[in-house]
């Protein structure tokens, strides 16, 4: 179904909904707008720096490969992307159980921009263009505009900083960390974006006049330096995979297409021609380094001078990506790993993943030449923090849309979270809900035991955000369920119906499902002979045992050989752990209930007596969509939500008697 809106013929200035920013979140909320029907405006800083990679040249890991999987199962573009560009790709914790396995590519951090760029200008209903957005357009909701948790605004458009006007329906702001963002560097601050670009300083005044909250982050990135001046033999190798691992279900299903990209780039860096790997595609190591004693020396001497400690620096960085100078005041009796990892073919520049600093510039030197096997390293880019507006908790719904501004989404790390991926995810959901809210359709809303895209979501409504937020294995209770090598079949469906899955992946779909089934089925009634046991038992028990992998059974019965290594994992995954599995799927089954009964939109909690006043505001912020969600609430306790169900079905009740009343 084609969005009703494109059945006339529109101004030039005027689209079904605008897109601000190309990043991570941008690109997949434009390319998932455009595949749905929607005629859509992406307006970006700088036209070279779509998909940009300011920190770190990598896609997946933890939590986030998972992500990426999702997003690709959906049908949206990071996996075929990171796959089209990666110069290195390699499990994590493949010797871990499924649950905590995850991809991680290095991608060429260039090439994936102009990927990335290219599918973007070759998208059917999408147009991008460079504009700075300086404030949005907005008109005043009449509709039930007297109750405090409705919109008081509806956006209709934007307007760029040389005052032209664009018109839309809806519009997605995936600003990143542009928002009034400054660079800071030792004593040195002053205001900018990423990689020299500007900062969205009217937009954040813009924000606020329409009642919006904002509040300060900050992020940082680490030095480059120039491969040329690196001792990479005295280092640790990182190598890639020695077997075909991919993302993206197109490189997983079409052999001919990732044959294009399993050759040798041309006029590569020549020093990185004898590091390079060949076989099923040709890739680059990274190398593993650790802080010395003398790196902790300058380090803790200096941190008078480092911004994060001298007031220069307001806003609150990411726990779990914290700068090399925290690590070593707050480890200072702990060993600091760094990785060097290419950021690319034809170029010299590698990325020091781990040591993100915002020290002076000669600080930054010294410790970084205090580096067993850097001690001639030349930097070619010094680290720096950036500082920026993100939007306060408590100010978006489950679909991302603004409580404050009816058809306004935010995604990404506007919405206090880090990381790409976590970006990504948002910007394909933004994307998808404003189709949908044109539509007059439900929104697309994920549980938690359905992907991790569920999980990211529901903890940012529900939490508190008082520092930018990553995905972690740790946050999903259902990781079991929810693992890398199933996001097809969780997901694949949902992005069906999205219209966003094309016929020919569909039918691989079904037939992959098809597969598993009747193979399955097989495996529990076909018997292998065990001499040394003197009895026989079933090929799925046998693949039980821990010593016992697929291709063990494919040693014995040759007819399960033809079975593509994705359906062969996953067989495997599901045999083994089979009752775990089921574990986790009871626990869903128990909290179903909790998670399905809905909190009507009628519901007024001004009204609702014994409730505490701390639950009371939390929910009038955070406006659950169910009780399971209300359950998760920073600062809400069993008893809270008790009072909330007693309340709801008391109301319920009245009201239905009331209107059967009415009736006779």
């Amino acid at each position: 179904m084609e969005n009703q809106h494109l059945s006339q013929k529109k101004p030039e200035n005027t689209y079904d909904i605008i897109i601000v920013g190309a990043g991570h979140a941008g690109c997949e909320a434009a390319l998932a707008a455009a595949r749905m029907g929607c005629r859509t405006l992406q307006l970006t800083l700088n036209m070279d720096n779509v998909a940009l990679m300011p920190c770190n040249p990598s896609i997946g890991g933890p939590a986030k490969g998972n992500l990426v999987g999702e997003i690709d199962a959906l049908g949206g573009e990071m996996g075929i992307c990171t796959d089209k560009t990666f110069i290195q790709i390699r499990t994590l914790n493949a010797s871990k159980g499924p649950a905590v396995q995850a991809l991680r590519a290095q991608s060429d951090k260039k090439l994936y921009g102009i990927e990335m760029k290219n599918t973007l200008e070759s998208q059917k209903n999408l147009t991008l263009k460079q504009g700075l957005v300086a404030d949005l357009i907005t008109e005043p909701v009449k509709e039930n505009a007297h109750l405090p948790e409705n919109p008081q605004w509806k956006v209709t458009g934007v307007i760029t900083n040389t005052g032209y006007h664009y018109f839309a329906d809806a519009v997605v702001i995936t600003s990143g960390t542009s928002l009034d963002s400054r660079i800071i560097m030792g004593e040195v601050a002053y205001s900018g974006g990423r990689s020299g670009e500007s900062s969205a300083v009217q937009l954040s005044d813009g924000l606020r006049k329409l009642g919006i909250k904002l509040t300060r982050w900050k992020t940082g990135t680490p030095p480059r330096l120039d491969c040329k001046t690196i001792n990479y033999p005295s280092m640790e190798l990182q190598p890639g995979s020695d077997k075909p691992i991919y993302f993206s279900w197109l490189f997983k299903n079409d052999a001919e297409f990732a044959k294009k990209y399993a050759v040798m780039p041309e006029n590569i860096c020549t020093y990185y021609e004898k590091w390079v790997q060949h076989g099923w595609r040709p890739q680059l190591p990274c190398h593993l380094v650790w802080s010395s004693e003398e790196t902790k020396r300058i380090v803790t001497q200096n941190l008078h001078r480092a911004p994060m400690y001298n007031g220069v620096i307001e806003g609150v960085g990411p726990r779990y990506c914290p700068s090399f100078e925290a690590k070593i005041a707050n480890f200072p009796n702990k060993k600091q790993q760094m990785f060097l990892e290419p950021e690319g073919w034809k170029t010299t520049e590698v990325y020091l993943q781990g040591a993100n600093t915002s020290l002076p510039e000669d600080v930054q030197i010294a410790m970084v030449q205090s580096i067993p096997g850097l001690e001639n390293a030349e930097i070619v880019r010094m680290g720096y923090a950036i500082e920026y507006d993100g939007v306060a908790s408590g100010q978006i719904t489950n679909a991302l849309e603004s409580k404050q501004v009816s058809h306004l989404y935010f995604a990404g790390q506007t919405n206090g979270t880090s990381g790409y991926e976590e970006a990504a995810a948002q910007g394909f959901l933004a994307g998808v809900n404003a189709v949908l809210k044109l539509r007059n359709q439900e929104p697309l809303i994920l549980k938690r035991n359905e992907a991790y895209m569920g999980v990211l979501i529901d903890d940012v409504i529900t939490s508190e955000i008082l520092e930018p937020y990553r995905l972690l294995t740790s946050r999903a209770e259902y990781r079991l369920l929810l693992r890398n090598d199933n996001p097809d079949l969780r997901l694949t469906e949902k992005g069906r119906q999205l219209g966003l899955i094309s016929d020919e992946r569909y039918r691989h779909f079904s037939n992959k499902k098809d597969q598993l089934e009747e193979t399955l089925k097989k495996l529990k009634k076909e018997k292998i002979k065990l001499p040394e046991e003197l009895r026989s038992v079933a090929l799925s028990d046998y693949l039980r045992r821990p010593e016992i992998t697929f291709a063990s059974i494919t040693t014995a019965f040759p007819e399960y050989a033809p079975l593509s290594p994705d359906v062969q994992q996953q067989l495997e995954v599901q045999i083994k752990y089979e009752g775990y599995i089921e574990k986790q799927q009871a626990l869903v089954e128990k909290f179903k209930q909790t998670e399905e009964k809905k909190i009507p939109d009628w519901i007024d909690y001004t009204e609702i007596p014994g409730l505490r006043n701390e639950a009371r505001e939390r929910f009038k912020l955070t406006r659950p969509y169910s009780l399971g969600q209300a359950s998760r609430i920073f600062g809400v306790t069993p008893a809270d939500v008790s009072i909330l169900l007693v309340w709801i079905e008391s109301k319920a009740r009245k009201m239905h008697a009331i209107a059967e009343k009415e009736a006779t």
